[in-house]
């Protein structure tokens, strides 16, 4: 909340009048002293050295009160005397401990004032001490005298009740010096001075505050004494302790009733106006609201600020014409202060709107404002305040008479170059935001003006300069202009939000002369610029204004083909582009998601129903990112893109993309659908067994939800829970999409999916007998009886749901047993594999070791040598062929340990060392060897030299 500079303080007290003469206060009973036998002493003995070193003895303040409690007048002269030398005593502060006795005398001075005057002076000098800080000679005397000094110090207000200025304003000043706390004049030996906080949390505790409300009553007619206590009262504010105690005593309606009293210093309307800003800030706000909310205050605040407004001229006078403002824009939230009652209202309104409307109002006669901050600052105030006043429907009428929405879309135009305008180019752009955003609240009330002004012309035309390239800088300072620095992008949030709170008025005038006008395609343009121009810093602005743009178009085409038509392969393609958007942004909370459900919006609006924009949709792949999104198991997305799914089901084309489509790890669409049916009835707390098969036979839907809900008569236009059911869950919209798949033939199923499909299938059949169920409970509630056939009938709907229900039961049953079997026969069948892997490694071992012995026995290798020929003989021809050609098989002479033909293939000796099989040969030059170069010719290696590497 704004604060003002602090205005001078009050005129100075005149001085306390002198004391009469004490023989004059005792009049005739003064001869009588003389003779009184009696001599109390009241000054305590301190001797010279204590009395150099400043040292503060204990006084004997009984002895004082008992003084002051004779009545005689023989004793005003003696008691004059014993408090005079208190003040004296303790002029450099009161010690805690003493605190209770000397308030207690200062009570008993206050008291003898009215008739003794003399006591006055000395009242005076006891309170003006009080200004000093307290003295404590131990550091917990302050919390050992707190309950004694919270008293004390409550008295204070107390003694408002004397009428006397000097005393008034010398208990206003002693509270004020609370807050700024001078040093003792002199070191007092042993005593410390208390904390400067200490006397603020006394009075706190004392509620001074609430006494000094009171005594504001006592000073109708007195300005000196009002000002100081107000002067007081402005400092007690700053505690919330203090603001409540003043709340109780009803100090916001009080000082706020006399806030256009006279006064030529202008310090009661700025320490009334800074007292009230305070009770808002640290009290309860909706108390001081409610206090503020009456006819005197309204009226008053009005005048005060008609005053300002009019006559203010200097910084001051216009700064507290802006706090007088915000206070009244508080006041104005309470939909029960009569603003309009007290002339306020169409005050408010003139003021507002009379620098861009022309009046002929004598009060705005010659009026301008300038373009200093505290003028920019009340502009904007006023637009704040049209839009709480909006809240209230009688304020309508005001509106039109005022020209609110003229005057507001002066500023919906772009920035015209070489105009002399009275605003600076960052005050103007900022009033253009505000003046935006009042449009949005102010116009949807005012639907004719806003025609007869042609505000969707300017507002189009406005965005068409928001979209172009035409340089402009803009300062983005404000509120409004968060995002927009450098660019027009504030401009066109707040114009799109303007035409988006005309658009959802639903009024066909409105929204038909902006299709004639080209909007659908101009947003579809805007939309395709702001794609361009996504980046980091102004990505959460950008994707609101996407939002918005899909948000109004949803509303312009929704049940209007030709209007869809429009909207044409365009806007598809914007709509697809969205729906691409990296899954991962869903999650970023800058927008995205918003822009989702906005896109789905416009896919429920803007697409269905088109066969033409459908068809293109199917053919741009859009039902396969329709079931990407559902795959990323999305609850909040979920309920609107099955509703999609089931329209889109309608259209025969659309069954062969959802049964073609193709998840993580191959999932199937049905089976994505069912697994989301079993996600729902977990979350409902549906009973199902471990294989998900149905437990309850006759209520197999039920939801924890209807257990605990107990079944009660209901009117026939009221739903009942079951029918409830259907609309708050996904179930159904599961049931519809693969009911239009014909729900067989589905891809990709399991046992489990099927098992589920089952309970899916006879959803509807379930869901009848539920409700056939409510009603026969219903009627039992009701104590009806149904006529014979009724009864029977009824009995009939229910045993059948029943049969439906075990039916399914078993249908389940039949195939987990089914699975349980396949089950069985997979396993012997890995069984039966791992066995044949058994006895083919047992084979190969069998063949190593009889490898083992042909290469370490010779007489096993010729044994094995006959044998194989023996098989190769027995493979031949028993007569040969005259013409035939015999190839010899064998190779004579062969000293190595396998059997082998022409071919033989040496492992043992390494490639490197012999060059390979083609070293020796003329191929080897043309081949390139791993290592680089051609392969090298070597020398034969001599066995003698290295036998190991002899080949065997």
């Amino acid at each position: 909340m704004p604060r003002h500079a602090e205005a001078p303080a009050p005129a100075e007290a005149p001085s306390a009048a002198e004391a009469p003469s004490a023989a004059e206060a005792q009049g005739p009973r003064s001869k009588s002293k003389s003779v009184s036998p009696r001599q109390i002493p009241v000054i305590g003995v301190v001797t010279e050295d204590e009395d150099a070193q400043g040292a503060l003895k204990p006084m004997d303040l009984q002895s004082i009160i008992k003084v002051l409690e004779e009545t005689a007048h023989d004793y005003l002269e003696e008691q004059l005397k014993s408090v005079k030398t208190l003040v004296q005593y303790y002029q450099n502060g009161f010690p805690l401990r003493d605190l209770a006795q000397i308030f207690k005398i200062l009570n008993m001075c206050a008291e003898k004032i009215e008739k003794q005057p003399a006591f006055l002076e000395p009242t005076y000098n006891i309170i003006k001490l009080f200004g000093l800080p307290f003295l404590k000679k131990k550091v917990s005397d302050e919390i050992t005298y707190a309950e004694d000094t919270a008293k004390s110090i409550a008295l204070l207000g107390n003694l408002m009740k004397i009428p006397s200025s000097e005393l008034r304003i010398q208990i206003c000043r002693c509270i004020i010096d609370f807050y700024h706390a001078e040093p003792p004049k002199k070191h007092i030996a042993g005593y410390q001075q208390a904390s400067p906080t200490y006397k603020i949390q006394m009075a706190e505790v004392g509620g001074l505050a609430k006494t000094m409300v009171h005594s504001l009553d006592l000073l109708e007619n007195q300005l000196v004494e009002k000002l100081w206590v107000l002067k007081a009262l402005q400092h007690l504010s700053t505690s919330e302790v203090n603001c409540t105690l003043m709340m109780r005593a009803y100090a916001a309606r009080g000082i706020c009733a006399h806030l256009n009293d006279p006064d030529p210093s202008g310090q009661l309307l700025f320490r009334s106006s800074e007292i009230l800003w305070n009770l808002l800030e640290k009290s309860s706000k909706e108390e001081i609201i409610k206090q503020l909310s009456n006819l005197e205050c309204l009226v008053t605040l009005k005048e005060v600020f008609k005053h300002l407004f009019t006559r203010g001229f200097s910084d001051y006078d216009r700064q507290l014409r802006n706090d007088i403002l915000v206070i009244t824009t508080i006041i104005s939230q309470n939909p029960e202060a009569p603003m309009i009652e007290c002339g306020f209202t169409r005050d408010l309104i003139l003021f507002a709107t009379f620098n861009e409307v022309k009046s002929e109002n004598p009060l705005v006669k010659g009026l301008k404002l300038s373009n200093s901050y505290e003028d920019f600052e009340l502009k904007k105030l006023l637009f704040n305040i049209l839009v709480i006043l909006c809240k209230d429907l009688t304020t309508v009428q005001l509106l039109i008479d005022g020209k609110v929405v003229l005057a507001l879309f002066t500023y919906v135009k772009k920035p015209e170059k070489h105009k002399i305008i009275e605003w600076s180019a960052a005050q103007y752009e900022e009033l253009q935001l505000h003046a935006l955003a009042t449009l949005s609240t102010v116009a949807p009330l005012l639907i004719e003006e806003y025609m007869l002004c042609q505000g969707n012309a300017r507002i189009l035309a406005f965005l068409e300069w928001c979209e172009s390239e035409e340089c402009f800088f803009s300062h983005g300072n404000s509120f409004h202009g968060t995002g927009g620095r450098g660019n027009k992008f504030a401009h066109l949030r707040y114009s799109l939000r303007l035409l988006r709170a005309m658009i959802h008025l639903e009024d066909e005038t409105v929204n038909q002369d902006l299709c004639e006008k080209g909007t659908i395609q101009q947003l579809i343009g805007i939309f395709k610029y702001t794609v361009n121009k996504i980046n980091d810093k102004e990505e959460a602005i950008l994707l609101e204004i996407q939002s918005d743009i899909l948000l109004i178009l949803s509303s312009l085409c929704e049940n209007n083909i030709s209007r869809k038509e429009i909207f044409g392969t365009e806007g598809v393609d914007i709509v697809l582009h969205v729906m691409k958007t990296d899954p991962k942004k869903f999650q970023s909370g800058l927008g995205y998601t918003v822009l989702l459900f906005s896109t789905l919006d416009s896919i429920w609006c803007c697409i269905l129903a088109c066969y033409s924009l459908e068809d293109y949709f199917l053919e741009k792949e859009g039902i396969f990112l329709l079931l990407d999104l559902l795959a990323l198991d999305q609850k909040k997305f979920c309920n609107l893109i099955l509703a999609i799914m089931v329209e889109f089901c309608d259209n025969p084309k659309t069954p062969v993309h959802v049964n073609t489509w193709r998840g993580k790890k191959d999932q199937t669409a049905a089976s994505l659908l069912i697994k989301l049916w079993r996600k729902e009835e977990k979350e409902l707390g549906v009973l199902r067994d471990k294989r998900g098969m149905i437990v309850d036979t006759k209520k197999p839907l039920f939801t924890s939800f209807q257990a605990e809900q107990k079944i009660m008569p209901m009117p026939a236009n009221c739903p009942t829970i079951a029918v409830m059911d259907v609309a708050e869950n996904i179930r159904a919209k599961i049931y519809a999409v693969l009911g239009k798949l014909d729900f067989e033939n589905l891809p990709g199923l399991s046992t489990k999916d099927f098992v589920t499909l089952c309970i899916i299938h006879r959803y509807l059949d379930f869901k009848i007998g539920e409700i056939w169920n409510e009603i026969y409970e219903e009627i039992k509630l009701e104590k009806l009886k149904p006529v014979t056939t009724d009864r029977h009938v009824l009995q009939a709907i229910l045993t059948a749901s029943e049969n439906v229900g075990q039916m399914v039961a078993s249908l389940q049953s039949e195939m987990c047993d089914i699975q349980a079997r396949q089950d069985v026969q997979d396993e012997q069948k890995v069984y039966a594999k791992i066995q044949a892997t058994h006895k083919q490694r047992e084979m190969a071992n069998k063949s190593w070791v009889n490898f083992l012995a042909r290469t370490s026995n010779a007489k096993t290798l010729k044994k094995a040598k006959k044998l194989q020929e023996k098989a190769i003989e027995s493979t031949r021809y028993g007569e040969r062929p005259a013409n035939a050609i015999f190839h010899q098989t064998d190779i004579k002479g062969l000293n190595t340990t396998v059997l082998s033909g022409r071919v033989v293939a040496v492992e043992s000796t390494p490639a490197r060392l012999v060059g390979g099989p083609l070293a020796d040969t003329d191929i080897a030059l043309k081949k390139l060897p791993v290592r680089g170069g051609a392969l090298q010719r070597v020398k034969a290696v001599k066995p003698a030299d290295d036998p190991k590497n002899v080949p065997t």
